[in-house]
């Protein structure tokens, strides 16, 4: 099982989705848990096939390579925004039953 997901990240890493350094990090990286880019705020798929990285164990999927280039610059700026929107998420998630009870 080792040995094909190694073959599976260089491939990914030679098809440009994750880079060589990344590949081992990909295995065990928390899971992207947004659907827009979290530099551009695209939805992804929309300018083709999401690019992954992983910084700092945590999978980050972007729309395309530039933006790649701006994470690179300051991980942590984009690290923080990622937290941030599963925050803002989760606290939109706790209060739609709390509305939905209200209408009732």
């Amino acid at each position: 099982m080792s040995k094909l997901v190694t073959s599976l990240s260089l491939l990914l890493s030679c098809a440009g989705f994750v880079s060589a350094a990344d590949a081992p990090a990909a295995e065990k990286a928390k899971p992207y848990p947004l659907d827009t880019c979290i530099v551009s705020g695209d939805k992804l798929g929309t300018m083709g096939e999401a690019i992954v990285i992983v910084r700092d164990g945590q999978e980050i999927k972007l729309c395309c390579k530039g933006c790649t280039k701006d994470v690179d610059k300051d991980p942590a700026k984009y690290l923080k925004k990622i937290d941030e929107a599963v925050k803002a998420k989760a606290d939109g998630k706790a209060k739609a039953p709390a509305e939905a009870a209200h209408k009732h």
